[in-house]
Formats: structure tokens, sequence, C-alpha cells
């Protein structure tokens, strides 16, 4: 029983062990991209408290340490907590408006407010979890596929910022040379991409950021002078800046952020699943979000914040397609080791932001495209999936069009909506709950955003036939008599899935 449970588990694509020299290579790719994105959360939160650079160094010390633990409970797992699926985790962006209007004018002294919040509102996110996690039915292919092409669309504004410098400030914040070196690294990428083997395709990424790093040395726009400035080793300082205080009303904000986090996190953990072709079912998605909820709760004692699931990661393993959790789990030590020697954190710092904007906007294009073909499978014939994915990434889109749209709206309002991930999945799961399973008062003239009338029969469902294929009684019928199993979708998905498990069971068959 032991050995066949065993052979079922390595069968699953996220089981594939490549090895140690890959896992360090497509690990690191890993820390790269998200790098720019775990340290920017405490640098600003340190800024707006008004700490000392040493500090703020212990601060993004202390991320890149957490992150590191919760991606390896998350890649690995233990019983109750890890979906055990490529997903790398960080500080979750989600939190910052509402971290620094708890730090007020109080500077460093409202840390402690800060901390208290999140690990009491991480704690009650922990209890709610087996909410979250019996949702999946509500996550048919229509609103997977909206979310997913939201996440990477929502990320295209991150990869422009970083080609243009990252920082807007600076004098050189769009000029024609950071795009420029932006422009070499995605042609280096695509470069890579169509001449290279298969194991340089899957690292064009890590490889054009190398290639675009030595082009700005050469040109100098990479400084990597003070790489060995500061120590080389420094552990982790637990409580260094006080000990937590719980507030009520810090709590109830930061609340809101964890029901966010628990949204976009779900997405993901689906998103990634989808992905790489694996199975996610509700208990799946608990362990992964009990992983999320307990590495927020205990990242403060370290000097860190929320944890949640990196979107970018997600592309990185949609582009490259190395679906191993053990690489992932190889970014996470690779994370933890950074938390411990800070002069590895500086040199991976010192890559210019401008590369990472080039292998950007294919990582992010790659979610996007990612989510579009998981879209490709919904079925859109006499029902209403066309609007209610027009409407749900339209909505998603209106807080990086007008990041100010929802200014004057209460606070908690804004700060669950300011999220375009947030925004399209909270409205294709309305949607997609108002007009697939609460049908009462659905007219049957449907409106002109219906695809196709009865009569119509696409391409891919007629090409899913084999010669000599018949239909008898109802039922698919193979040249040899032997009838081909056809799985129909459940009624509230509208056929969504239908065609495709279809498919997939004549190929079988055949």
């Amino acid at each position: 029983m032991t050995s066949s449970v065993s052979s079922s588990a390595t069968r699953r694509p996220e089981d594939e062990n490549l090895g140690v020299a890959a896992n360090l290579a497509y690990g690191l790719q890993h820390v790269l991209t998200m790098y720019g994105g775990i340290v920017a959360v405490p640098l600003i939160v340190g800024q707006a408290a008004g700490l000392a650079p040493a500090d703020i160094g212990l601060l993004i010390a202390a991320s890149l340490f957490a992150g590191g633990l919760a991606t390896l409970l998350q890649t690995l797992g233990i019983p109750f907590f890890g979906c055990q699926l490529p997903l790398v985790q960080g500080v979750s962006f989600a939190g910052v408006a509402t971290m620094i209007a708890i730090i007020g004018g109080n500077g460093a002294g409202g840390l402690p407010v800060v901390f208290g919040a999140v690990i009491a509102a991480s704690l009650i996110g922990l209890l709610i979890t087996p909410v979250f996690s019996r949702i999946t039915k509500f996550f048919p292919p229509l609103v997977t596929g909206i979310v997913i092409t939201t996440i990477g669309l929502t990320l295209m504004p991150v990869a422009a910022r970083w080609a243009m410098g990252g920082n807007s400030s600076a004098p050189d914040f769009g000029s024609t040379a950071n795009i420029g070196l932006a422009a070499f690294t995605l042609a280096t990428v695509l470069l890579l991409s169509k001449l290279g083997n298969a194991s340089i395709s899957r690292l064009s990424i890590l490889l054009a950021m190398v290639i675009g790093t030595l082009v700005a040395v050469g040109f100098g726009m990479a400084d990597f002078s003070q790489v060995l400035e500061g120590p080389l080793v420094a552990m982790p300082q637990p409580l260094h800046f006080g000990m937590p205080e719980f507030q009520l009303a810090a709590i109830l904000s930061m609340l809101i952020v964890i029901i966010v986090t628990l949204v976009e996190t779900s997405a993901d953990i689906l998103a990634v699943g989808e992905i790489i072709d694996t199975k996610v079912d509700s208990k799946r998605l608990g362990n992964g979000l009990r992983a999320d909820m307990i590495s927020s709760s205990l990242a403060p004692l370290f000097g860190s914040f929320t944890q949640s699931a990196f979107a970018q990661n997600v592309g990185l393993v949609a582009v490259t397609g190395v679906k191993s959790r053990y690489v992932v789990a190889t970014a996470g030590l690779i994370l933890v080791t950074l938390g411990l020697l800070p002069v590895m954190g500086r040199l991976i710092a010192a890559v210019p932001t401008a590369v990472l904007g080039g292998a950007g906007v294919v990582l992010f294009g790659t979610v996007a495209a990612s989510g579009i073909r998981t879209l490709a499978q919904v079925e859109y014939r006499n029902n209403m999936n066309l609007i209610i994915v027009a409407t749900s990434i339209g909505f998603g889109m209106i807080p990086i069009a007008a990041p100010s749209f929802y200014h004057h709206f209460p606070a908690w309002f804004e700060t669950i909506l300011h999220s375009g991930i947030s925004s399209a999945a909270i409205m294709a799961i309305l949607l997609n709950l108002l007009f697939n399973h609460l049908k009462a008062g659905n007219s049957d003239q449907q409106s002109v955003f219906v695809a196709a009338s009865d009569r119509t029969l696409r391409y891919q469902d007629i090409a899913a036939l084999n010669d000599g294929d018949y239909f008898r009684d109802g039922k698919l019928y193979d040249c040899e008599g032997n009838e081909v199993p056809i799985i129909e979708a459940d009624s509230g998905e509208e056929g969504t899935q239908a065609s495709a498990k279809r498919r997939r069971q004549t190929a079988h068959a055949h």
C-alpha cells in the first residue's frame, strides 16, 4: 500500500528533482526575479518609520530570512502546512499602505504596533483558512483564467518602472540608457530562447540578467563598490525593535490586508497548479494558506511582515517550464543564506533594476498569456461567460489605470480593491455565482455577449475525434465499438471544462 501511494505521488510534475546543480541555477533565477520585490517593502516601511540605514538593513535581512523559511515550509511541507508547489514566499506588498498608516507620525515607535497587528491578524487568518480552502468549486477555469490574466497585467507596470530605473526620484529615471539596457536584456532572453538548447532556454532569464549586468558594468551603469562594505555575516536579531504591541484598530485594519492576502495566495496556488498541470484540491489549498498565515504570524518576531506567494515567480515557472518544487525550495535556502550573509544580498542588490525590467516584460507577460490559454478552454456558447471575463478583467484594471480611483472611499474598502488581483478575483467569483450558480432569473434570450448559437461547433471539438468514431444513443464509440468516456461538466460551470476533459479522455482511449 505504501509503495502504491509513493509511486502515485512521484508522478506529480512538481515532485521531479533535477539535481543539486540544476536546483541551484534555477533557484538563483527565482531569487533574482523576486529580490527587488522582497526588499522593497522593508525599504519603504523602514524609511516611513525614519530608521537609520543600518536598521533598514536589518529589516531587509529579516525579510530575506523569513521569506526563505516560509518558502521552505510552502514547498517541502509538513502535516497541515505547505501546499508542496513551486511557490516562492516573501513579504506581501498588499500591506504597505496600511503599515505606513499605522506608523503615522510615531516613527520607529510605530513598528511594534505594526508587528503586533501582523501577528494578531495572521492568527485570525489562520483560523478562517478552512473557509477559503473550501472555495475551489468556485474557481473553474473561467475564474482562474481571469485571475491569472489579471496577475500578469497588473505586474506590467512593475516591469515598466524597473525598465525605467526603479527609483522615480533618480535623475536618470526613464532615461534612454536605462530603457535601452532593459531592451537589450529582453532581446537577450528572446535570443537565448530561440537559439539555445533546452538547458540554455530554461536558464534564459538568469543568463540574460548576467549578460545584461556585465554590459551595464561596461557602460558604468552598475556599481558594485559597496558590496564589501558592512558585515559579511549577521544573524537575525529577534525582537530588535521591541516587544509587539497589540492595538485593536491596527489589528482590524491589518485583518483586511490578511483577507486580501488570502485571496491573492489562493489565486497564486490555483494558478501555479493550472500552469504545471497538477491537482489542487481544497486540502492542498488549505495547507498552502495555513503555511502563509503561520509564516506571517512568526515573521514579525524576526522583524519582518506579512508573507504571501510572489506572483512574478509564478510567471517564471510558466516561462521556463521548470515545475520542480525542489528548485523553489533551493531558492528558499538561498534566501535564508542571504538573510545570514548580508554581503550576498548586497551583491544581488547591485544588479541594475533596468536589467530586471527587461526580464520582467517576458516573465509577467507569460503569466497573462497563461491566463489567456486557460480562458481558451472556457465555453462561451449560450451563457454569459464572455461578459464575466470582460467585466472582471476591466474591473481589475481600474486600480492600475487610475491608482487614485478609490482614494475617497473608506480605508478598508480601498485596501481591498486597491489590488487589481483581488478586485478581479472578487468580481469574477461574484459574477460566476450570479450567472452560473444562481440561475434563477437568467434570460433564455441571452444578450449580444453570447458568443455562438446552439448549432455552432468549434474546430477543437471536432479535432478531438478520430477516424471511425461515431455517436449512437447519446454515446461516443471508436471504430472498434469501444465506448469513449465523455465527462460532463458540473452544471454550475456551464461546460467550461467539458471540452478539455473530453479531448483528454478521447486521446487516452486511442
